[in-house]
């Protein structure tokens, strides 16, 4: 927001507050001032001239040479390079030894041979932008109006003996996008209260609104409130000086008295308003809904849109005619032919306009005051001063009465709390009085009893709702650098780990002591890598407002991240990484706004895990190297008993056949597997290895305690058993077999052998395992193991079709 410092002063003394002091209170009392500006100070020389003559130069098709009244003993003669400087008017010279914004001196010079005293300046030339230099002044000088004083000083008529200071509004001061909103801040700030001019409409009681028009809203929640006002015989024309100027140093192009009006009082009140030609309407009948799908509209811009359910339009009854919030339409906009102006005055809800806007890429100054609340005392205020002024500029006639629809009405918010609750939350020692005047500083009403005080709240400042809001305004308006430096008073108890926090830091020593590095990804990415490797369903949850596009998704799994610092760290030569990550992930919930939000373990390993040296050969890292890492993990946490792989190809970004999910008491916990090798190819990555496993899981749940046993007196003995099976036996289907069946007296089973090849049949595969058995209270009879034993074999052959070996 750019404040104008005099436009301002209209409504303050401001007398005796600099605008760099005053932008200094205003930086202390909660608001960010991004800059200030006085263009007065590097500006001088430039003087209000009158073209006395105007020639084309003599060999040039496009030089004047032109005499130029400023008031001194002697005209100056300027060479002018404008098409549009003619004999009588008023415009801009800067005279020799000023310097313009851009960095030129002026001084006495000839071109082409002729001497030229000066230069007619144009806007351009001065430091405003392109965007708000009027359509008349694009390719030239700026005429002044002809009352404009010859020799005077020229920036008072194009308002650069202002000051402007640069407010960078935060969503929750969106009251601070307007004039008379920032002018309640300085008020509050200086102890001031602001002064604003009546407004009144004058009337022609000789016709009634409903003789024009009417206006109905489909749904109340999308437009709480929609009035509407009609000015007839109106002429419409250029805009005043006066109106010109504050638009063009607030960043606004002036069009036309319409249309800078509705800006103007966008910018006082922070009200949009927008204005149709009523005979383009084409009818009597205003009605706002939600647009249809695939419907069109041609909006200002001449960009024609296609719209949809989600947006919010402006209809004649029938056909649209603007973009609610955000832009009109080309067929009602006004034009130097009107006479006769619909005005439309509203409020429409915010999420609405913001996703409009966004969808359609067309964001502009009113729908960024829709998107943030609007001041609902203030829809019909400025309704009524915009229609007025209007008819003063264009010398109309506004119609008697407002056509409307009011689904709600500005109300007074009112919010009680005690002075204890107040000096608690800032560590002061504040007085009811005190408290009271800051209140009163702003412009809120009081209440107060023994200890509490109740504030009214104007609907000006719809952001204040809580008991915290009220303690924010007291903080800000008595000095964040007066607030006192106290540590917060509390009992010390002493702090220990969680059970589950105990376990997370477990996990972080295990991983790293296992070889793998820490990373931190960041929880946003793109939408395509939000929902890679992960097999939870529905879209993942998006932002509104993404700071780019590798930004606007929450992660639903880990993994992506990690592969990102792999390929990073591959592609700088650095071949054998192993990283590992704890961090949460998101899961969209259908009937809530918020994610689901679960902390996960991951792991991506690629390269060798051993390198050769002169003990050992170089070993790399294949999938049984990262399954051991989560063996020995499962240990450290006491589930490995309960853990169990099976085979999956459900993950469309891992090997089919080197994939497996991790089940712990029937449910899927994680997922371990090599990456695809047609991804490890576009990554330029070798074989890559990866696991994700859900920790909250495994460590919400309670496990059963850990009960000490003496080591055994007894001695054990133990049995080997091979034989040949199926090659899709699985190795955990094996030992659930051997658990059921092996006896009481069973303690431990271990794999030392698995064989493919020669003398196996083809499908086929050979396994060994030898059984440790164990009474901790007897030594075991021979005739005990082997009956248990043999047992154990015939279940073998029953359920797995096994041939002992």
């Amino acid at each position: 927001m750019r404040v104008s410092v005099k436009w301002l002063s209209e409504y303050l003394d401001l007398n005796d507050i600099s605008p760099v002091e005053l932008a200094d209170q205003i930086t202390l009392t909660g608001i960010e001032v991004d800059d200030v500006t006085l263009p007065s100070l590097t500006l001088d020389n430039l003087v209000v001239g009158e073209v006395l003559t105007a020639e084309a130069m003599e060999g040039s098709d496009h030089l004047n040479v032109t005499t130029v009244d400023v008031d001194q003993d002697e005209s100056k003669q300027i060479v002018c390079g404008a098409p549009n400087v003619k004999a009588g008017q008023k415009v801009i010279v800067a005279l020799p030894g000023a310097r313009l914004p851009n960095g030129l001196k002026i001084k006495k010079s000839k071109l082409r041979g002729v001497e030229s005293n000066g230069m007619i300046c144009s806007l351009q030339e001065l430091g405003f932008s392109d965007a708000v230099v009027p359509k008349k002044a694009e390719d030239g000088i700026y005429v002044l109006p002809y009352d404009a004083k010859t020799g005077h000083s020229a920036l008072p008529y194009i308002g650069l003996d202002d000051a402007f200071i640069e407010l960078d509004i935060t969503p929750n001061r969106a009251d601070a996008l307007s004039m008379r909103g920032v002018g309640y801040e300085v008020a509050a700030i200086l102890s001031q209260q602001p002064s604003f001019p009546d407004v009144t409409v004058s009337e022609d009681e000789s016709e009634n609104i409903d003789d024009y028009i009417s206006v109905a809203v489909d749904d109340k929640k999308d437009v709480p409130v929609y009035k509407m006002r009609v000015i007839k015989d109106v002429t419409v024309q250029e805009s005043p000086m006066w109106l010109q100027r504050k638009l063009m140093n607030a960043g606004i192009r002036p069009i036309d008295a319409v249309v800078d009006v509705t800006n103007y009082i966008m910018l006082e009140y922070g009200q949009p308003l927008h204005a149709f030609d009523y005979d383009a309407l084409d009818s009597k009948s205003i009605r706002v809904r939600r647009a249809e799908q695939d419907e069109q509209l041609v909006t200002l811009d001449g960009q024609e849109r296609r719209l949809n359910p989600g947006n919010l339009v402006i209809t004649n009854g029938e056909k649209p005619v603007a973009l609610a919030g955000v832009m009109g339409g080309e067929n009602t906009h006004v034009t130097s032919e009107t006479k006769t102006i619909a005005l439309e005055s509203a409020l429409f809800e915010s999420s609405v306009i913001r996703k409009t806007a966004q969808a359609l890429n067309l964001r502009s100054e009113s729908s960024a005051r829709f998107e943030r609340g609007l001041n609902t005392a203030a829809i019909e205020t400025a309704l009524d001063h915009a229609a007025q002024l209007i008819a003063d500029l264009g010398n109309g006639q506004v119609i008697s009465g407002v056509a409307r629809v009011e689904a709600i009405q500005p109300e007074n918010k009112k919010v009680t709390i005690t002075l204890d609750r107040i000096n608690q939350a800032l560590g002061t020692e504040l007085v009811m009085d005190e408290v009271v005047h800051l209140m009163h500083r702003l412009g809120f009403e009081t209440e107060t009893a023994t200890n509490s005080l109740t504030v009214t709240v104007p609907p000006r400042r719809w952001d204040i709702e809580i008991e915290a809001d009220i303690i924010e305004e007291v903080a800000r308006l008595h000095g964040y650098n007066r607030l006192p430096a106290t540590l917060p008073h509390s009992e010390s108890v002493p702090g220990e780990l969680s059970h589950k926090q105990q376990r997370v830091r477990d996990t972080r020593h295990f991983m790293e002591g296992a070889g793998l590095s820490q990373a931190i990804s960041y929880a946003l990415t793109t939408n395509e890598k939000a929902n890679a490797f992960s097999r939870a369903e529905g879209e993942p949850v998006k932002l509104d407002w993404p700071m780019s596009e590798e930004h606007q998704a929450l992660r639903k799994s880990l993994l992506s991240g990690l592969l990102d610092n792999i390929q990073y760290n591959v592609a700088r030569q650095n071949r054998h990484v192993g990283f590992y990550e704890i961090g949460r992930v998101f899961y969209p919930v259908s009937d809530s706004k918020l994610p689901d939000e679960v902390t996960h373990v991951a792991g991506a390993l690629t390269g060798s895990r051993i390198e050769t040296n002169w003990q050992e050969s170089e070993q790399s890292v294949d999938f049984y190297a990262v399954k051991g890492i989560l063996e020995e993990w499962f240990d450290v946490i006491g589930v490995a008993e309960e853990i169990s792989y099976e085979p999956s190809k459900a993950y469309s970004e891992l090997h089919p056949g080197r994939t497996a999910e991790i089940r712990w008491q029937d449910q899927v916990v994680g997922v371990i597997g090599q990456l695809h090798p047609q991804l490890a190819d576009e990554r330029d990555l070798k074989e890559t290895y990866l696991f994700e496993i859900d920790m909250d899981a495994l460590l919400d749940t309670e496990k059963e305690p850990l009960i000490y046993s003496s080591i055994p007196k007894y001695p054990g003995t133990s049995r080997d058993v091979a034989f040949v099976v199926d090659e899709t036996v699985l190795h955990d289907t094996v030992l659930s077999v051997m658990k059921a069946q092996g006896g009481k007296w069973l303690k431990s089973i271990r794999l030392f052998d698995l064989y493919q090849g020669e003398n196996i049949e083809q499908g086929k595969k050979s396994m060994a395992y030898s059984l440790a058995y164990q009474n901790p209270e007897a030594t075991l009879k021979e005739e005990e193991v082997t009956s248990d034993f043999e047992q154990l074999k015939a279940a073998l052959v029953e359920k797995l079709d096994a041939e002992i070996r």
